[in-house]
């Protein structure tokens, strides 16, 4: 039994008024506990951070981009205990774990570059001996909300950038795969970061609705599902905090008849299965377009069955378990939901028994056809190992299908057709588009966010859109005058 800790001030911090069981998907059992933050923690971390923030905000923009590149080497040392964290306490194949660390390191590295990324414009002469020149400087102090699915990569969509920009960070992981946090603000302490640039308070809805008040934060990231980040855009604009926050989603995968069926299975298949369904970037809809639909059918379903389903430190294992028992039921239920709403259960994966881990939170894949718009199973976010097919006539009646959802995350296309993928990638109304990629996750230097309600606020994260979303412009007019005294000016400015 471990008992996890806060990290403020640069240093761990055990303070809490409850604790909350952490557990271990594969086995069901409590592996330990982690202290949740009443005000009093809250405040300290708030006060921390603002205490910090004049200090390293005034340090040139070279000098942190060199903490970032020693946190860079520090993350690529550590990266197999990263992993390894990440699958004790959430459950994922020690592979996807390590891919998960992986993209979190690319956004430090795109952060290393900030002496660049946060210069500023300028124009000479844009009147009589009048220059004019933009310089972008940080907000202050930001606060990250994050996910029990990305422990890694999620916190460092947001974290690197902001510090790297000059600003200070309080970040309140999930409570339930909370260990790979307090490792990542143990190694920024290695990499010489100043005590309370970055801070870690554990805690659920109480410690958020204090982080999502207080007058001293300038700024929240959020990534979970939409209700809750409807919540905290509202809450936290309404308190003058600027804010973006992802919500959930509801992915598609175009199938065309010309695809390349082999191709498009086994990408389908693992972007589905892949971490559990555990992703708000998985595929959870499947458009068989046109006379498709019954082979796509038979080959998911082959494909479904054979699904390696186990503990995630076993060899050659697709797909552990899920993070707790009450997900597990929730998923569970949905697909008894399905069958309900007569959607064609095709592979059942509620009957997955891993021997030696009876009591773990393992699902296997699932699998429906003839999946109706009208179905909860089709319209609401599954989170879980659960991939819908839903039959269409034709490419726009797919396209109608996607654009008329109320989620607007991902989606894909898998066709040997450049004129239909492009017309495709037009007229799509969503954030993210794959052309025969299954996953489209932008690389670390683009921006990644969705659209419609996977998205509430005006900047993606990372890339340029989180540089801009952590910094604040301010643009200068500057004159030196000659000894020549000029006449009170009443007029509007002109050039």
């Amino acid at each position: 039994m471990t008992t996890l800790k806060h990290f403020i001030a640069g240093e761990p911090d055990i303070t809490g008024e409850s604790f909350s069981d952490v557990y271990d998907p594969t086995t069901g059992r409590v592996i330990g506990r982690v202290p949740m933050a009443g005000r009093d923690t809250v405040e300290r971390a708030i006060s921390s951070a603002a205490a910090a923030l004049s200090n390293w905000s005034n340090q040139t923009p070279l000098r942190r981009a060199r903490v970032m590149f020693r946190f860079r080497d520090l993350l690529e040392r550590h990266a197999d205990e990263l992993a390894a964290l990440i699958t004790k306490e959430h459950g994922k194949v020690l592979s996807d774990a390590r891919g998960e660390v992986t993209r979190g390191i690319e956004v430090v590295e795109f952060a290393c570059g900030i002496p660049h990324l946060q210069k500023g414009e300028f124009s000479e002469q844009v009147g009589n001996g009048i220059d004019s020149y933009s310089m972008r400087q940080p907000l202050g102090v930001c606060v990250g909300i994050t996910p029990f699915n990305f422990p890694t990569m999620v916190p460092m969509w947001m974290f690197p950038i902001a510090i790297a920009c000059g600003n200070t960070f309080v970040l309140k992981p999930s409570e339930r795969d909370p260990s790979a946090s307090l490792l990542m603000a143990e190694l920024l302490h290695e990499a010489g970061l100043p005590a309370g640039v970055f801070n870690v308070v554990q805690g659920d809805k109480e410690a958020v609705d204090i982080l999502i008040s207080d007058p001293r934060v300038e700024a929240i990231s959020f990534v979970g599902s939409t209700p809750i980040a409807e919540y905290i855009y509202s809450t936290g604009a309404a308190h003058g905090m600027r804010v973006q926050a992802l919500g959930g989603a509801k992915n598609h995968s175009i199938v065309m008849p010309d695809a390349d069926l082999d191709l498009a299975v086994n990408n389908v298949v693992g972007a589905a299965y892949g971490s559990a369904g555990e992703r708000c970037m998985a595929i959870s809809v499947a458009v068989a377009v046109g006379d498709i639909g019954d082979a796509l059918t038979k080959k998911l379903a082959e494909r479904t069955r054979l699904l390696k389903v186990g503990p995630g430190t076993a060899p050659d294992i697709e797909m552990g378990p899920l993070v707790t028992r009450q997900h597990y039921e929730r998923v569970s239920n949905y697909v008894s939901i399905g069958v309900s709403e007569g959607a064609e259960l095709v592979v059942d994966g509620r009957d997955c028994h891993i021997e030696g881990h009876e009591k773990g939170f393992f699902l296997g894949g699932c699998l429906f056809d003839n999946v109706k718009p009208s179905m909860r199973i089709y319209k609401e976010e599954i989170f879980g190992p659960v991939l819908a097919i839903v039959r269409v006539p034709d490419m726009e009646s797919a396209i109608q299908l996607i654009n008329e959802n109320e989620f607007a995350n991902g989606t894909t296309i898998f066709t040997r057709n450049g004129n239909a993928a492009r017309e495709f990638v037009r007229r799509i109304q969503v954030g993210m588009v794959g052309v025969n990629v299954p996953v489209p996750v932008p690389m670390a230097f683009h921006s990644f966010g969705g659209w419609k309600r996977s998205l509430f606020g005006d900047h993606g994260v990372h890339g340029m859109e989180g540089v801009r979303f952590y910094t604040r412009q301010k643009t200068v007019t500057a004159r030196w005058p000659n000894d020549i005294p000029e006449a009170n000016a009443f007029m509007m400015p002109t050039n």
